[in-house]
This record gives C-alpha cells, structure tokens and sequence, in this order.
C-alpha cells in the first residue's frame, strides 16, 4: 500500500511556485545521484588504494637520495637495496621468520592476560566507587614507573624465559585497557540503566543488552592502543635479556654494527603493529556496524 501511494504521488505533476516536476524526472533525479555518489565513493576507495604504495614508493626514493647524496657508510644508513638484500637473505635461511613467531607469540599472550585483567578489574572499578577509591591510588602509581625501569627486575626475579617477556607485555597494556573500560562501562546513560532496571532485568542481561554493547566502542579504542603497545613491551623485555626474538635480533645487530639487519627487524616489527592495529579495526567494524548511519534514506520503488 505505501509503495503504491508513493507511485501514484510520483506519477502526478508536483507544481511549486514557477516550478513543475514530473515523478518521472524525480525518479531519474534520484538515480542519477545514487550513481553520482557511487562515483564519488569508488574514486575516494581508488585514491585510498594508489596512495599507499605511491607514498611508499616516494620514501624509498628519498631515502635512496639522502644514502647517495651524503655518501653514508652502510653501518650509519644502510640503502634500500642494501636492507633488501639483508632481508631475502633471512628470510631464505628462516631465522626472521623465527624470531617474527617468538615475539609474535609473547605479544599475544601478554595482551590476552593484560586486557583479560584489565576488563575485569575495569568493570568492578567502573560499577564500585568505593574500590576505586582504595584501588586507584596504587594503579596509578604502578603506571608513573616507567615499564623500561621494572624491565629488568622481572628478567631477574622470572628469569630470561617466555614469561618475563609476556609479563611486561600485560602490564604495559594493563592502563590504557582500564581506563577505557571503566569510562566505557560509566559512559552509559543513566536512564537507559533505569529502563533495564524496570524490566527487572538481570545483572547478566544488563551487561549483554546494554553495557557491553554500550561501552565497546571505547572498550576498542584502548584496544588499538593496547594492541601497539604490546610490540614496545615484548621488545623492551627482548632487550633486557632474551636469546630470540625481534628484540634480540636488533640487540645483537646493534653489536655487530649490522644496519641493515636493524632496519629489517624494525620494519618487521611495524609490520606486525600494523597487523594488530588493523585487526582491532576489523572488530570495530564487525561488531560496531550498528553505528554506521546511512547517508541518506531512499525509497524503493
């Protein structure tokens, strides 16, 4: 029935003052912006797609510039054809690929055990004052101590092993992880609380209905912070005392005067950031999609 009335309005003449419109140019008006804003949206996923690699490209060529032009030693700054040369011949032997997965593996778990911690211990902060108020003071002060002091303490009283690395890994993803979650969990809305509260609703279904989906955009935010700062604490232990892992394979190179082998440890580490941080988009867009507003509303004829 609506969609026959919206016919039989489109296919009368709409008069306006000094204007006149048929339904059938509405219709066409219609269709040639829908295809008009297709474009537009193509061309910004284009422009998106060529930047990247042009950009890339742009400060390899630089990069290549200042090596020339300042005539470095490799030891100082190695070239790009030198740190992909160095590059292939680690990946053929697979000692990257190695220490790429060991430092992978601790980055993974400290930031399962530290955003496990961190959300339940967030949420009980967030849902009891009088606990903050005995908590915060001594979670505070454990984050004003930089995670490169306590570092090596852990490698002593844990030893050089696996958990030292995945200890300073939790913890340096522990604050921002806190944070959100408890700022997610009070950020909702005190009426919606009321209306679940007047459903006699449980204390698990408040937190499946309303507050987990509530405070999960902010929840995520610390995420993407968390997920990159796992990498610095992973390395951080791999510095202080380890015998695998992109940590250890900067050290050792560092030593040898190795440059080049620096750089492709550093650039492995970037890479595996990237990947974290666009994973946690990834779950943003998967689990946020509610959010997303359509540009505009259209009727199907």
């Amino acid at each position: 029935m609506f969609d026959t009335n919206v016919m039989r309005i489109l296919n009368k003449n709409i008069t306006c003052p000094g204007v006149i419109l048929s339904g059938r140019s509405i219709i066409m008006t219609i269709n040639s912006t829908t295809k008009l804003e297709g474009r537009i949206f193509q061309w910004l996923i284009t422009r998106q797609a060529v930047l990247v690699p042009i950009s890339l490209i742009t400060a390899i060529i630089i990069w290549e510039i200042v090596v020339t032009l300042g005539d470095f030693p490799a030891f100082i700054l190695p070239s790009p054809g030198l740190v992909w040369l160095r590059l292939w011949q680690v990946l053929e032997n697979g000692s990257l690929l190695h220490h790429f997965l060991t430092t992978l593996a601790e980055v993974m778990a400290g930031l399962f055990i530290g955003v496990g911690i961190a959300s339940i211990l967030g949420y009980i902060l967030a849902k009891s004052t009088a606990i903050e108020r005995i908590l915060s003071p001594y979670v505070v002060a454990s984050q004003s101590i930089p995670i490169v002091a306590i570092a090596p303490l852990l490698v002593i009283w844990f030893g050089p092993g696996y958990f030292s690395k995945i200890l300073i890994c939790a913890l340096i993803v522990f604050f921002p992880i806190l944070v959100n979650t408890i700022v997610g969990i009070r950020s909702v809305p005190e009426d919606l609380n009321d209306l679940m509260r007047s459903l006699l609703a449980s204390p698990w279904q408040t937190f499946r209905y309303l507050e987990l989906p509530a405070s999960l955009p902010v929840f995520l935010g610390g995420l993407r912070i968390g997920a990159t700062l796992s990498v610095i604490g992973a390395v951080v232990g791999e510095f202080v005392g380890a015998d695998n892992g992109l940590g250890f394979v900067i050290n050792r190179a560092r030593g040898q005067y190795d440059t080049a082998l620096v750089f492709v440890a550093v650039l492995s580490l970037i890479i595996m950031a990237m990947a974290l941080y666009g994973i946690v988009v990834l779950l943003e867009v998967r689990f946020l999609s509610w959010r997303e507003q359509p540009n505009s509303k259209r009727i199907k004829l």
